[in-house]
C-alpha cells in the first residue's frame, strides 16, 4: 500500500534527536514544569521517540479529537474525544501533534490551552503540509517541525488511514488505490 518512502527510520530517528535538543534549550531555564501533550492517537510514536531523546524533567499528558474520520482529507470540524486527565494551569505545555494538514486542529488546540492559564503553549510537529495550511498565521506559531512535505497522504510512524499503517517504521506516501475505491 506505499507507494514511495519519504522518511526512513533512521531519517526519523536523526531528526528527532535535533528537534529535543533545541526542546531542551528553550525550557532549560524555565522555571515551570514542562508537560508534553501527545495528540492521540497519532502522535504517540513522535511523542514517545522525542521524550527519550529530552533530557530536561518533564511529564507526559495525552488528549484525543478528531477532524478526519475515515477519509483522506480533514472534515474542518475539530472533536474533543479525550482530555487531558492532570491540571496543566501553571506549566509550560507543548502540544505534540503527527501532522498539521489544514491547521484547524492545531489551531483549535492553541487557543484551547491559552484558556488554562498555562505558563507557556507552544507546539513540536512531526509532519506539516504547508501548502495546505488553511488558518491565516498558524505557520508562525509551529515552532518545532520535524518535516515538511508535499500535499500527500501519509502513513507509518503513527499515522494511519482507517486505523491501518501506524505501526510501520517510516513515512510513506499511500497508494491512490487503497483509498480511491
Amino acid at each position: 500500500m506505499v507507494k514511495n518512502v519519504l522518511f526512513t527510520q533512521n531519517q526519523i530517528n536523526e531528526r528527532i534527536a535535533e528537534l529535543a535538543k533545541s526542546i531542551d534549550e528553550a525550557y532549560k531555564d524555565k522555571k515551570e514544569p514542562l508537560v508534553l501533550v501527545g495528540v492521540l492517537k497519532g502522535a504517540v510514536m513522535f511523542l514517545t521517540d522525542l521524550s527519550r531523546h529530552i533530557t530536561i524533567p518533564h511529564t507526559l499528558e495525552f488528549l484525543a479529537v478528531s477532524s478526519y474520520g475515515h477519509t483522506t482529507t480533514s472534515s474542518g470540524t475539530v472533536r474533543m474525544i479525550m482530555d487531558t486527565r492532570e491540571d496543566v494551569a501553571g506549566k509550560n505545555v507543548l502540544l505534540v501533534e503527527d501532522i498539521v494538514d489544514t491547521g484547524f486542529t492545531m489551531s483549535y488546540l492553541l487557543q484551547l490551552f491559552k484558556t488554562r492559564n498555562v505558563a507557556s503553549v507552544e507546539c513540536a510537529v512531526f509532519l506539516q503540509k504547508t501548502k495546505c495550511l488553511k488558518v491565516e498565521g498558524l505557520h508562525a506559531q509551529l515552532k518545532w517541525v520535524a518535516f515538511e512535505i508535499e500535499p500527500v497522504f501519509v502513513i507509518g510512524y503513527g499515522l494511519d488511514f482507517a486505523e491501518n499503517y501506524r505501526s510501520l517504521p517510516f513515512v510513506g506516501e499511500l497508494k491512490e488505490e487503497a483509498y480511491k475505491k
